[in-house]
C-alpha cells in the first residue's frame, strides 16, 4: 500500500531519518514508538505530504486515502453543531442530498423522464455512499466518544479544546480512510472513550498508524510496532508488550555482537601498532588497516531508561488520619456534582481516582485540596499534613524567565545544587540542559519541571491531577519509580491504565453523585466491574448488580396535586394518544420506503422509483409534523 525507501530527513543540522525503510500493508495496525524528538510525528507529516523528504522516496497507490488526526486540529472553530461538523466527512453525500432535494422540488410541477433518470442516478450514488445511514453513524461515533445526545446540536465553538479534538476524531473515523494516522489520540479522552475507540479500531477495515504514550492502548489496538531510533524504522511483529520482550532479546544479541567486534578491532589495532614498522609484517598490517576502514561498525547499545535515584525528605510525619470529609455536597447552581459523600484517607494510602470526564474528579480533588469549598458537609485535615497539589494549570505558574535549575532552587526545598541536578537528571534534564529557560521548553518538558518541583516539596500528601499528560513513556516510567519510592500518601487522577495499575492500591470512582472505593489494584477493579456488568445483564437490569443503596436524603414534602384532570387536559391526553399511534404508523411506513430505496433493483424501474421517492418524502414531512404536535401536547 505504502512503501518508504531510503528516507532521509533533516531539521536544520539534526538528522531525523537516515536511509529509513518501511512497508505498510493494507491491514497493518502499527504502533509508532520511540523517545521524544526522534521523529514520530514528523513521519506522519511526511506521509501526508506536509513535509518533503530530503532523500529517498515515499510511494503509495492512487487509491490510498489518508486521515490525519493531529494536535493542530484543536484550533478549528465554527458555529456549526458538532453533529454537522462530523457529517462533513460525507462531503459527496451531502452535496448529492442537496441535488436530490432540488430534483424532488422540480417533481412537484414536472414529471419528465429525464428528471426520473437523474433522480435514480443521484439516489443510487447517495445510497452507495451510505447517505441514508450517515447521521446514525455520526451520532453513534460521537456518543461513543463521550457526547450526550443533547450535546450533538450544540455549536463546536462552545466546547473546550479537548472536546473539539473528539469531534475531529469522529469526523476522521467517519471518513474511513484506507490509512488512519493518529497522533496521540488518547490525550483528550477519558477511560470509557479510550475503551470505545480501542474496540472501534480493533474492527477497523483499513490500516492504522498510532503515535501514543499509552502502552495499554497500543497493546489493545496494534499488531505491529515500529521503533524510531538512530534515524531508522525498526519493525517488530507484535504489539507493544511483544516489542518490549523482543527488544530485550535484540539488545542482548546486539550487545554480544558489539562486544565481539570491539574485541576484534582492538586485537587488529594492537597488531597494526606492533608490526606497522616491521619489514616482514608491514604488508599484513596494511591489509588489516584496509579491513578496518571497510568494516561496518555495529552500534553500541543505547543506555537503559533513566532511573530515579533521589530520596524524598519529610520534615514532618503526619498522623494516622490524613483527611476526613463528612456528608460533603457540591453543586454549581442547579447542577449537582456530589451529595452526601464521605472521604476518609489514611496515612500511606495510594489512591487512583478514575472515571469518565464530567463526573467531578477534578472538582473532588479541589475539594480535598481546600481550593474549593463544599456546599454541604465538613473538611478536616489531619495532624502535621503537608499537602502539594499538581495540576496542568500549574504549568502556567512556572516563572518563564527562570532557568530550570533556578526554578527548582526557588521551590524552597533547601536542597543543594548537586541534589537538584540529581533530581533533574532523573527527569531527563542533564548537563547544560538545566540552564534552559522555562519559556523555551515544550509542554512535556514543562510538565516534567512542575512534577519535579512537586516531588521535592517535602510534602507528605500529594494530589496529582493528570500528571502523565504530555509525558512520553520514559517520563511516565520515571514518575512510576518516584511514586513507588514515595513513603507518603497520594491521590492521582489519570486515564493511563498502565500508570494506575503500577502506582495505586485503592481505586476511587464516582457513581450516583457519590464517591465509591474499591480496595485493590486497577486490574482487580476492572475484573470486579466486568463481573458486576455480567450479573446485571443476567438479572435483566441495565444497572450494575450489587450496587450499594444510595443513602436517604432529607427533602421537603411534595406539594399536594389535584389528580382529577380538567376537560381540556382530558382532550389533550386523548389527542396525545392518537398522535402517538399516528407516529408509530408513520415510522413503520417510513421504514418500508427506506428499505425500498435501499434496494438497487428499484433503480431499474423509473415509475416505482418515483412513487417510492414521493411517498418517502410525504411520510417524512408528516412524521416531522406529528413529532412537533406530540412535543406541544406533552408540555400541556
Amino acid at each position: 500500500m505504502i512503501s518508504i525507501s531510503n528516507l532521509d530527513f533533516h531539521f536544520g543540522s539534526r538528522t531525523l531519518y537516515d536511509g529509513a525503510n518501511l512497508h505498510i500493508k493494507p491491514k497493518d495496525k502499527i504502533g509508532l514508538v520511540g523517545l521524544n524528538g526522534t521523529g514520530k510525528s514528523t513521519l506522519l507529516r511526511l506521509l501526508v505530504g506536509e513535509y518533503k523528504p530530503d532523500g529517498g522516496s515515499i510511494s503509495m497507490s492512487k487509491e490510498v486515502s489518508l486521515g490525519f488526526l493531529n494536535q493542530d486540529l484543536l484550533s478549528y472553530d465554527t458555529h456549526e453543531s458538532i453533529l454537522n461538523v462530523a457529517l462533513q466527512a460525507f462531503e459527496e453525500a451531502l452535496a448529492l442530498q442537496t441535488k436530490i432535494d432540488e430534483v424532488l422540488a422540480e417533481f412537484e410541477t414536472d414529471y419528465r423522464d429525464e428528471l426520473v433518470d437523474k433522480l435514480a442516478t443521484l439516489q443510487e450514488r447517495f445510497e452507495a455512499l451510505g447517505g441514508y445511514t450517515m447521521q446514525a453513524k455520526a451520532e453513534e461515533i460521537l456518543e461513543g466518544l463521550g457526547f450526550t445526545t443533547e450535546e450533538l446540536q450544540k455549536p463546536l465553538k462552545t466546547f473546550s479544546g479537548g472536546w473539539r479534538m473528539r469531534v475531529m476524531l469522529a469526523k476522521i473515523l467517519l471518513q474511513q480512510p484506507s490509512l488512519l494516522l493518529l497522533d496521540e489520540p488518547t490525550n483528550h479522552l477519558d477511560l470509557p472513550s479510550i475503551k470505545w475507540i480501542e474496540n472501534y479500531l480493533a474492527g477497523y477495515e483499513g490500516a492504522v498508524i498510532i503515535v501514543s504514550h499509552d502502552r495499554e492502548f497500543l497493546d489493545g489496538t496494534t499488531n505491529t510496532t515500529v521503533e524510531v531510533s538512530g534515524g531508522k524504522l525498526n519493525p517488530y511483529a507484535g504489539n507493544y508488550s511483544f516489542y518490549q520482550e523482543e527488544k530485550v532479546l535484540r539488545t542482548e544479541i546486539q550487545q554480544g555482537a558489539y562486544d565481539n567486534q570491539q574485541a576484534a578491532i582492538k586485537q587488529a589495532e594492537r597488531f597494526i601498532e606492533r608490526f606497522k614498522a616491521s619489514a616482514s609484517k608491514a604488508k599484513q598490517a596494511q591489509s588489516r588497516i584496509k579491513a578496518l576502514d571497510k568494516l561496518e561498525r555495529i552500534d553500541a547499545v543505547a543506555p537503559d531508561a533513566a532511573k530515579v535515584n533521589f530520596k524524598f525528605n519529610f520534615t514532618q510525619q503526619p498522623g494516622r488520619h490524613i483527611l476526613r470529609m463528612e456528608h460533603v455536597g457540591k453543586s454549581y447552581g442547579e447542577k449537582l456534582i456530589f451529595r452526601d459523600t464521605h472521604v476518609h484517607i489514611e496515612r500511606g494510602d495510594k489512591i487512583a481516582l478514575i472515571g469518565a470526564n464530567g463526573k467531578g474528579k477534578s472538582t473532588l480533588m479541589r475539594l480535598v485540596a481546600g481550593a474549593e469549598q463544599p456546599t454541604a458537609g465538613r473538611h478536616q485535615l489531619g495532624h502535621n499534613v503537608i499537602m502539594a497539589f499538581y495540576a496542568q494549570h500549574q504549568l502556567e505558574s512556572l516563572t518563564v524567565e527562570n532557568e530550570i535549575l533556578q526554578e527548582m532552587n526557588e521551590a524552597g526545598s533547601r536542597r543543594n545544587e548537586m541534589e537538584l541536578r540529581t533530581v533533574l537528571g532523573s527527569f531527563l534534564f542533564t548537563g547544560d540542559e538545566v540552564y534552559k529557560k522555562i519559556k523555551v521548553l515544550s509542554g512535556g518538558e514543562k510538565s516534567r519541571v512542575a512534577l519535579a518541583k512537586t516531588l521535592i516539596s517535602e510534602a507528605n500528601f500529594l494530589l496529582l491531577d493528570e500528571p502523565t499528560n504530555h509525558l512520553d513513556m520514559q517520563s511516565v516510567n520515571i514518575l512510576i519509580q518516584a511514586l513507588e519510592q514515595y513513603e507518603g500518601t497520594f491521590i492521582v487522577i489519570s486515564h493511563d491504565r498502565y500508570f494506575v495499575e503500577n502506582v495505586a492500591t485503592k481505586i476511587w470512582y464516582i457513581e450516583d453523585f457519590q464517591l465509591k472505593e474499591y480496595p485493590g489494584t486497577y486490574h482487580e477493579y476492572e475484573q470486579w466491574q466486568d463481573e458486576r456488568a455480567k450479573a446485571a445483564k443476567a438479572n435483566g437490569s441495565s444497572q450494575p448488580a450489587a450496587k450499594p443503596a444510595p443513602k436517604k436524603v432529607e427533602s421537603t414534602p411534595a406539594p399536594t396535586i389535584n389528580k382529577t384532570p380538567s376537560p381540556d387536559q382530558k382532550k389533550a391526553l386523548k389527542e396525545l394518544a392518537e398522535v402517538e399511534a399516528s407516529i408509530d404508523k408513520a415510522e413503520k411506513e417510513l421504514a418500508v420506503y427506506e428499505k425500498q430505496l435501499a434496494d438497487p433493483k428499484i433503480y431499474g424501474n423509473a415509475a416505482q422509483l418515483k412513487d417510492a421517492t414521493v411517498k418517502f418524502e410525504q411520510v417524512k414531512k408528516e412524521l416531522a409534523r406529528l413529532n412537533d404536535r406530540w412535543e406541544m401536547l406533552a408540555e400541556m
